[in-house]
């Protein structure tokens, strides 16, 4: 099935389908996804848990496709964010079976992780400047020097030396000269300065050598063989992970007569073993959060130590339920006053020998706790808390291998961009905790849309309300709900920072199920709980065509969306540039716009590149502005919202003698975040 073909097709026979299609599609262009795969990874077993990964993860993320995206380009920022994962995990580097391409495979992979990710994608994956600058999430002038950089980076690597010296005002000429994208003024000048340069002359020279050999790439790649048994092992695995599904769900544990009769037994034993331990853990552990764990029998004191580069890491215990693996840690700097943390995403590298790990969840996000009074009593040490991807099994060893450690600044309460590199490595023993559940059936109205409420899961580790919002109404999307707290008998959960999370559970194409996690209220019975309702995130569909010409006088102001946009600029060149400005986000609004421009041919612009500056608003009107350092951490900013000030539209033609002249501006839709101030009592019932 092409690109093409998936797309003709309606998104909501391709969501019924779910993994099939995308199964299938990773099939059908297997060469492809496996050659581009192998510039990552080096070997069938990696590349096997790779294709596995990308399917599982496209699937789960299928319902938010749009159908008027590219399902290539969507498909392959999933893969290519898999690669960059998987690349990291095992710190592997690529290599090739031929000599030649052994050579530059491997200086692809001595550059920086921008360097590389913007020449992979723009010249072997080939993907159009617009789509990879989307993909690295930068803008279309950061990818340039990406690309720029590369490519000198490269040079060095595969022995051409450095002792280049081309005028360095042209540099950023170079890579769009010889893409043939440099407007013509400044491609004139170029030339006339390289004619008289004989140092820029073998500069420019080098330069278009190597991105003919990076355009090169993409036939070199098509020389790995990808192995006869590898999608059926591939399948296989989905097949298991399906069958562990439904056997997970089996096993989870209902709000049941019988789950009534087990808790009794528990309270019973708990008046000869639960009070020496909840009394011993009193003056044994200091760490609150982790006391608490031990005294309700949910984990074991574990204190697994291991020293690398003059810091000792010790892993006080492990707590473990369906959503995450909490282990808390100690971590000591024995020559400096620092303190370090962990962070998941650098550094940190999961297996699990004997009880698979489950990828499909999503860690949590723990803030810095350098105010506590725990962290307070020594310079040199920190003790903290991180979130792990849950196991598949009820017990198992959960093999953590730590590379690279994070320095905190104290002051400031966040961590800085120095870190330290090392080798720590642990074997953890787990038993994974029950967990409670209660089916709901409640649904809502939040802002006009409905929302059903369909479970509350009670774990060891946190707390989490499954919900669903309809999507049948095209003019208004419910985008985001955020929930400020949870209360059941008058105990609070405060819900995540970063509010709720896509669940992989969606089993309506008219409904999107989302899960809102809070702190843990593990081991209460009540016979109802209220959730306080934050902030939440709408997007309206609202067509306006704005006409342009750009031998008016500008600014020009339009109203829509209840504010007054002012057009600041429509200038026309071998960039054509627009300023658009809402005057009026003090006084509501929207926060964001979605917009086209049209060319005088009637099409939409060939290229577009787009900057915005904006501001950070809090609940209570406090302004932060984004160009600005913060005056207090980003995560203590009470429930923020991200409102545009200016966008800047950059259009590109290209064709060389031509300048792209912009005909109109069609709006065709916005952004509102709103603050709400509702709670929802739902009742709970024992199935």
């Amino acid at each position: 099935m092409s690109p093409a073909e998936i797309n003709a097709v309606s998104i909501n026979e391709i969501r019924e389908s779910g993994q099939e299609s995308i199964r299938d599609y990773f099939e059908q262009h297997i060469q492809s996804f496996y050659s581009l795969g192998r510039l990552y990874l080096t070997n069938q077993q990696q590349m096997e848990e790779l294709f596995y990964q990308s399917i599982v993860k496209a699937q789960k993320k299928l319902p938010r496709f749009k159908s008027n995206d590219s399902f290539e380009t969507w498909i392959t920022t999933i893969f290519i964010h898999m690669c960059w994962e998987h690349s990291e995990d095992e710190n592997k580097q690529v290599s090739a079976e031929s000599k030649s391409g052994q050579s530059i495979f491997q200086a692809l992979n001595q550059l920086e992780k921008y360097e590389k990710e913007a020449l992979v994608l723009t010249y072997v994956k080939g993907l159009s400047k617009e789509n990879a600058a989307n993909l690295l999430q930068v803008s279309g002038e950061k990818l340039n020097e990406y690309l720029f950089s590369g490519i000198q980076s490269l040079r060095t690597e595969l022995g051409y030396g450095t002792n280049f010296n081309g005028c360095k005002e042209y540099y950023p000429h170079y890579v769009a000269y010889l893409e043939r994208t440099l407007e013509r003024s400044s491609k004139i000048d170029l030339e006339v300065h390289v004619y008289h340069c004989r140092e820029c002359q073998e500069d420019l020279a080098t330069f278009q050598e190597l991105m003919l050999m990076m355009t090169n790439i993409a036939e070199k790649i098509e020389e790995f063989q990808v192995p006869s048994d590898f999608m059926e092992n591939v399948k296989a695995r989905l097949a298991e992970k399906e069958k562990q599904s439904l056997e997970k769900n089996r096993r989870r544990l209902k709000i049941t007569v019988s789950v009534a009769a087990v808790f009794a037994l528990f309270i019973s034993l708990g008046v000869f073993t639960g009070v020496f331990a909840k009394f011993y853990y009193s003056w044994t552990e200091d760490d609150l959060e982790l006391r608490a764990f031990l005294q309700e029998g949910l984990g074991e004191r574990l204190n697994l130590v291991a020293e690398s580069e003059g810091v000792k890491i010790t892993i006080k215990s492990a707590i473990a339920d369906d959503f995450q693996t909490l282990v808390f840690y100690e971590i000591e700097d024995m020559n400096e006053d620092n303190q370090y943390l962990l962070d998941y995403y650098e550094g940190i590298s999961v297996r699990s020998e004997n009880a698979g790990v489950n990828h499909g969840s999503n860690p949590r996000y723990f803030n810095p706790e350098l105010h506590s009074d725990l962290n307070k009593e020594s310079k040199n040490v920190y003790h903290g808390k991180i979130s792990l991807f849950p196991i598949k099994d009820d017990k198992g060893t959960m093999k953590l291998k730590i590379t690279k450690i994070h320095k905190l600044q104290q002051a400031a309460n966040y961590w800085e961009t120095e870190s330290k590199s090392g080798e720590w490595d642990f074997e953890i023993p787990l038993n994974k905790n029950p967990i409670i559940e209660y089916a709901l059936d409640e649904e809502i109205e939040v802002e006009g849309i409905p929302l059903r409420i369909e479970k509350l899961t009670l774990a060891p580790t946190t707390t989490v309300l499954q919900y669903s919002v309809n999507q049948s109404q095209a003019e208004e999307v419910l985008d985001l709900v955020s929930f400020e707290y949870l209360e059941m008998n008058k105990r609070k959960a405060k819900g995540d920072l970063y509010g709720s999370f896509y669940s992989e559970v969606q089993e309506d194409v008219n409904w999107l199920t989302f899960e809102a996690h809070f702190d843990s209220l593990f081991g209460e019975r009540a016979k109802e709980f209220s959730a306080q309702l934050g902030l939440v995130q709408l997007s309206y569909a609202d067509n306006k065509n704005i006409e342009l010409d750009p031998s008016v006088v500008y600014p020009q102001t339009v109203e829509y969306a209840g504010s007054t946009l002012s057009i600041d600029k429509v200038e026309v060149g071998g960039t054509t540039e627009l300023i658009i400005r809402n005057n009026d986000w003090e006084n509501g609004g929207y926060d964001s716009l979605q917009l086209h421009v049209i060319g005088e041919d009637g099409n939409d612009a060939v290229s577009m590149e787009m900057e915005s500056e904006g501001i950070i608003v809090d609940k209570n009107g406090v302004e932060y502005h984004m160009n600005e350092e913060l005056p207090v951490p980003y995560q203590e900013i009470e429930q923020p919202r991200h409102i545009q000030i200016s966008q800047k539209v950059r259009l590109y033609n290209t064709e060389e003698e031509k300048y792209l002249r912009p005909k109109r501006l069609e709006l065709y839709g916005y952004s509102v975040t709103k603050y709400l101030d509702e709670m929802v009592t739902v009742s709970l019932q024992e199935d």
